[in-house]
């Protein structure tokens, strides 16, 4: 390192001189004396020479060096789910049940909890997803059948209380509504 930091700053210091690409180009690092002995044995000047610096290169690549930068990747959405397709359809008068029944057990036996989308049927299984959607404004709902009713007059299902606001049944407490039994 000291022999290539002085032919650097003897290059520098002949930059006049017809040497300095000599020393450059030389494959053999000289000394500094006898590069300052072929310099002065040297008597005819050439006319200006640009600079040349010489500086100590390190070959070895870095490990970012030698990874191939990528493009981030794109997101692909996901395929859309089906609609669900609608089995049966029917027309009739709904109502909402919940607050006095609040921790008690469905017909399915599950414990009926505040905020449900659950419903009441006569005759539809457990489990079984119905749209209901309200007449009278247009809002639906999407509830799963886990209890049995409704007992009274010709009312065809009885909706949780989470679903009865979101259809927005709560203040009139009946409806006119169509169901759409969903596979």
């Amino acid at each position: 390192m000291r022999s290539t930091f002085s032919l650097g700053a003897l290059a520098l210091l002949l930059s006049g001189s017809a040497l300095v690409p000599a020393i450059a180009e030389s494959s053999l690092a000289a000394t500094s004396n006898d590069a300052v002995a072929m310099a002065v044995s040297s008597p005819e000047p050439q006319g200006p020479t640009p600079a040349v610096a010489i500086r100590e290169v390190d070959l070895e690549l870095s490990p970012s060096d030698t990874q191939i930068k990528q493009a981030p990747p794109t997101r692909i959405a996901p395929a859309p789910k089906p609609a669900p397709r609608v089995v049966h359809s029917s027309k009739g008068e709904a109502s909402w049940y919940g607050p006095g029944f609040f921790g008690n057990r469905t017909a399915n036996g599950e414990v009926f909890r505040p905020g449900t989308l659950t419903a009441a049927h006569r005759t539809l299984p457990f489990g079984t997803k119905v749209r209901v959607t309200n007449l009278w404004n247009g809002r639906t709902a999407v509830v799963r059948i886990n209890d049995r009713g409704p007992f009274h007059g010709n009312r065809v299902i009885d909706i949780a209380h989470g679903a009865a606001q979101s259809l927005g049944l709560t203040a009139s407490g009946v409806a006119q509504v169509r169901l759409e039994v969903l596979q």
